[in-house]
């Protein structure tokens, strides 16, 4: 019965980590809690049954937060909101649909850190050749190197800094909590960077537009109903969507590791 049960909960800790060893996560505790009977493979420490779906519980739990911010997602949502708005949309563009696209292509950029954790991690950890540990510390590798590469140095030197860690030689040193935070200013600012350059051809369309009508003495009409077919047309004209994509995802660095 024992080994029963044991093969169940390894199959749905393989399930749940399928889904979040595909973002990777940090390992949920540095320290082993050994099973009873010292059955481990070369006599080490391991999770017991109960904390195995303790973990995988957690972690399923927090998939929409590893999603976010451990990948490149809030890059790509806050760049198209702002061309959303930019084009002036609001109510063209779903908010559903915004995400949508950054999701799919969240999932185009991430594919081959996924399937290196899936290699390197979860199939070893499937075949019990690995802990769940050891598939939590591999795992959490790849992941670590991707967000290294969209990190600034000076984000990350003061995120260190305001957590008190002491110094380390290289960046990989880090704990992981402080290159989380420091990857997700990064993101913040690249999006931000990215936006404003998409920003601002829509903005000069909209100040000659409301110059032209204010010369004309057409006071009293909306410049946005004059301006909103010109941005749509040039947008459609320089196959805007393709650009948008393209500066999108050739911005990921170090994709793979």
């Amino acid at each position: 019965m024992r080994a029963a049960a044991a093969r169940q909960v390894r199959a749905v800790a393989g399930a749940g980590l399928s889904l979040v060893l595909w973002l990777a996560c940090h390992p949920a505790s540095a320290a082993t809690i050994k099973i009873a009977g010292g059955n481990a493979a070369g006599g080490g420490g391991e999770f017991t049954l109960k904390t195995q779906v303790l973990v995988i519980m957690t972690l399923l739990g927090l998939l929409p937060v590893l999603v976010l911010m451990m990948t490149c997602f809030t890059r790509f949502v806050i760049v198209l909101s702002l061309l959303r708005q930019a084009l002036g949309l609001q109510q063209g563009l779903p908010n559903r649909l915004v995400t949508g696209v950054a999701l799919i292509l969240t999932i185009l950029v991430m594919r081959p850190i996924g399937v290196q954790v899936y290699d390197e991690a979860l199939k070893p950890y499937d075949d019990e050749k690995i802990t769940l540990s050891q598939a939590l510390r591999v795992a959490e590798a790849p992941i670590s190197r991707f967000m290294l590469a969209q990190t600034s140095k000076s984000a990350l030197a003061q995120i260190a800094q305001l957590s008190g860690e002491s110094a380390v030689t290289r960046p990989e040193d880090h704990s992981f909590p402080v290159k989380l935070a420091a990857f997700t200013l990064s993101e913040l600012k690249t999006a931000f960077q990215i936006g404003c350059m998409l920003f601002i051809p829509f903005l000069v369309i909209d100040l000659v537009v409301s110059s032209v009508l204010m010369a004309m003495g057409m006071m009293m009409l909306s410049p946005l109903v004059i301006s909103l077919p010109l941005k749509l047309l040039l947008f459609v004209l320089v196959d805007g969507w393709t650009l948008t994509v393209n500066t999108l995802v050739t911005s990921v660095r170090g994709v793979g590791g």
